[in-house]
């Protein structure tokens, strides 16, 4: 009786142990699952003394910089790691190399205390130089460790002032270590110098550029570039666009670069199944001075050459990007034999651009391209115009020809009627 007493209280400590354990290891395994690690965005702040000039919106770049930046605070999404990284902002001296070095992080990376962080930007004025490089230098190792996503936004009203260190060789070092670092930038001056310089540093790690001149502007640019590192990073195809459908490139659903040359036109493929519909758009950046007056064409066309739909924009003024883009809904196919597969239809994009530039400007590289192409299930009831083939020619040609008719008609009646009572009375 003793043994089996003491067998049962074995084996019940033993199961009160196992259930405890699993208990415990439940909730263990479920704290274990792997969490994307929340991505890191430094913003860097030119304070030199250039920014005392008072030319955005009747006050100083400096102070729309602190509006912006308090407005940009408030809107940071709660998993963005964010911190501050100052230029120019405490030596007022003449000592270049001194005023070389004059870059400090204001607000560590991590976290956000939003009441913190316009504290510290409240206390900055317009100082000293504008060491570009050595404060992007900084802010990529502000930015190191981890396996998240970094983005470094840049604001600036001058050229880098501290060289021969120059900021471009300093973007394209830091994109080579492969930390998968962006850099975008943001220019106050409508300058060609800062524009070259700024879009280099972007381009060198394939960021953006953008040029500001308003307050409310560089808010919501710098809280759209925070905005883009908390999404899922799509990272582009580099494809090479050809000169006819034949020898166009095969594209798929996804995001797509390429250059084109002023004036150019790019052809790509891209297959749609009975059911499917085509969406697609492009952007064109002007990276360079260009001419008032130009648009970019995107069109669908079927393998002989017949217009399907097309999607155009144009501007008169300097912009950094225009953009446009098509849809194609390809109707579903009848077919009596349900093992019958529906055989896809080739569409051809074609990209044309009608930009062109004084004689002192590089044709070469083409400008930046970004073309992105989706296949979803076309809607049962489509509401746009592509939808009822109106892109097509026909439809469009039918309803003006008959719209001319039913005008033609009440224009003689009316008249035949006013010539009647004239000849009456």
């Amino acid at each position: 009786m003793i043994i089996r007493r003491r067998l049962t209280v074995g084996v019940g400590i033993l199961l009160a142990t196992l259930t405890a354990g699993l208990g415990t290891a439940l909730p263990a395994a479920a704290d274990e699952a792997p969490t994307k690690a929340s991505p890191k965005v430094e913003l860097v702040l030119d304070v030199s003394g250039s920014m005392r000039t008072r030319d955005i919106d009747g006050q100083s770049r400096m102070t729309a910089a602190k509006q912006a930046f308090n407005e940009v605070l408030d809107a940071v999404p709660e998993q963005v790691q964010l911190g501050i990284r100052t230029l120019g902002a405490d030596y007022p001296g003449d000592d270049r190399k001194v005023g070389c070095k004059d870059t400090k992080q204001l607000y560590p990376v991590g976290p956000l205390d939003r009441t913190e962080a316009k504290t510290a930007v409240a206390t900055l004025a317009p100082t000293g130089w504008t060491p570009i490089g050595p404060a992007l230098l900084g802010a990529a190792d502000d930015l190191e460790g981890g396996d998240s996503t970094r983005r470094i936004v840049l604001i600036s009203d001058g050229e880098d002032t501290c060289g021969p260190l120059d900021p471009c060789e300093v973007a394209r070092d830091i994109a080579a270590r492969g930390i998968h670092l962006v850099i975008d930038t943001l220019g106050l001056v409508p300058n060609a110098k800062i524009r070259q310089q700024l879009t280099c540093i972007a381009e060198a790690t394939g960021g953006t550029y953008t040029a500001v001149q308003h307050t409310d502007e560089l808010s919501d640019r710098v809280t759209q570039l925070v905005d883009r590192a908390a999404e899922p990073v799509v990272t582009p195809v580099a494809t090479e666009g050809a000169d006819s459908c034949s020898a166009a490139p095969q594209l798929k659903a996804g995001l797509y670069t390429d250059r084109e040359k002023l004036g150019e036109h790019r052809w790509y493929r891209v297959d749609v199944l009975p059911g499917q519909e085509l969406r697609a758009s492009v952007s064109v950046s002007a990276d360079r001075a260009v001419n008032n007056d130009y648009g970019v064409l995107l069109r669908a066309v079927t393998v002989h050459g017949r217009e399907i739909v097309r999607g155009s924009e144009s501007g008169t003024g300097r912009t950094d990007a225009i953009s446009s883009g098509l849809r194609y809904p390809k109707p579903e196919q009848d077919s009596t034999d349900s093992e019958d597969k529906p055989a896809a239809e080739t569409v051809c994009l074609q990209l044309s651009n009608s930009f062109s530039a004084p004689a002192s400007a590089k044709t070469s590289p083409g400008m930046p391209v970004e073309l992105t192409v989706d296949v979803v299930d076309a809607p049962d009831d489509a509401a746009d115009a592509a939808a009822f083939g109106l892109g097509r020619g026909w439809w469009l040609l039918g309803v003006l020809v008959l719209t001319g008719l039913i005008a033609g008609l009440l224009v003689g009646w009316i008249s035949r009627w006013r010539i009647a009572v004239w000849r009456t009375n």
